[in-house]
């Protein structure tokens, strides 16, 4: 498979027989990150309600649009374009400082045998279940731009715990992100020995099954400008 980074916590996951999965689209005008351009055959978005997480309605074609929040809350897994998913609920940051927070959905689904697990809009420290939900994942979308988002502390946790193989960091300050109210990469890089830190140094990779590593890396990926 493909995964390209457009920037927050929007991916847009190519599997090899063509099927194109976007997860938790953005406003382009709101977020400073280009739209999407390429037709997607399903979006799964964490939340319906979040401008920086829900835009399923501006992603080109007519995809089938699964909402994480509504899932966990009507028996946790579906299958939609021939793609698994599974969802737990999940809450914005309860100290949050910009507005009340809303809930939204974490969620995880399999693309071409690899398992992969999306942290949505988090912001605080994840239960017993939430870790458990995560476990064993193969890739595993990570916020990592601190409040409103978890707390970095709270993150390592997760990561030690659940054990994902490969984490890719997301939702943190770029040159690009309007905002300016996250933290930068190296605040997350600090809690990792460079040695388990890889560099895409592109915002597209391709990942298969056999080269997912067999113990936790990070791979820091460029986003689309």
């Amino acid at each position: 498979m493909k995964i390209k980074w457009y920037g927050q916590a929007c991916f847009l996951i190519t599997a090899d027989d063509g099927t194109k999965i976007v997860t938790d689209p953005y406003t382009p005008e709101t977020s400073g990150y280009q739209p999407v351009a390429e037709e997607a055959d399903l979006v799964i978005r964490s939340s319906d309600n979040d401008s920086f997480h829900c835009r399923a309605d501006l992603i080109p074609g007519s995809p089938a649009v699964v909402t994480a929040l509504d899932l966990a809350r009507d028996g946790g897994q579906t299958t939609v374009k021939g793609i698994a998913i599974r969802a737990i609920e999940a809450m914005e940051a309860l100290d949050h400082k910009y507005h009340d927070p809303d809930q939204n959905g974490m969620y995880r689904f399999t693309v071409d045998g690899i398992d992969i697990g999306h942290m949505g809009d988090v912001g605080n420290p994840l239960s017993a279940e939430q870790i458990a939900f995560f476990k064993d994942v193969d890739v595993l979308l990570t916020l990592a731009g601190g409040h409103p988002v978890i707390d970095l502390d709270d993150l390592k946790t997760v990561i030690d715990e659940a054990k994902p193989r490969l984490v890719i960091p997301m939702h943190f300050q770029t040159l690009s992100y309007k905002p300016r109210n996250a933290l930068w990469i190296l605040s997350f890089l600090s809690y990792f020995d460079e040695s388990a830190v890889d560099f895409a140094l592109a915002y597209e990779t391709t990942l298969t099954a056999n080269q997912i590593p067999d113990s936790t890396r990070v791979l820091i990926m460029d986003y689309v400008k």
